[in-house]
């Protein structure tokens, strides 16, 4: 289920003036047809980057045609680096790899500028 632009994944709102000078790393993704242990993975991964230092949040929609955005916060690109090495991700990330994304493409951005709007 697609996400509000007001929430993250635990439905906690991410403020956009908090983001301002923060980082995004922006996944891009295709799955593949498999989906053996896909969705208790992708659990763990939000839950343990919520345990590293400097993140901030995320937000993540897929359409049912197996395109996705994840979108991640982060303090700086070292927290981003630290991320990117914790073992137990990049054993996740391998898995992605080999069997649930055809593709996928990453971008690291600083924020510049952070607004919304909302009619609730």
């Amino acid at each position: 289920m697609p996400i509000t632009s007001k929430q993250n994944e635990a439905g906690s709102y991410l403020n956009p003036a908090d983001l301002v000078g923060a980082y995004a790393v922006i996944f891009l993704s295709k799955r593949t047809e498999i989906d053996a242990g896909y969705g208790q993975a992708a659990d763990r991964m939000v839950e343990l980057a919520a345990q590293q230092p400097g993140y901030i949040g995320v937000r993540s929609v897929r359409e049912p045609g197996g395109l996705g955005v994840t979108i991640s916060y982060w303090r700086s690109e070292a927290d981003i680096k630290a991320w990117r090495q914790h073992l137990e991700h990049a054993a996740t990330r391998e898995t992605g790899r080999k069997q649930w994304y055809q593709y996928y493409e990453l971008q690291v951005c600083k924020i510049e500028r952070a607004y919304d709007f909302g009619l609730d």
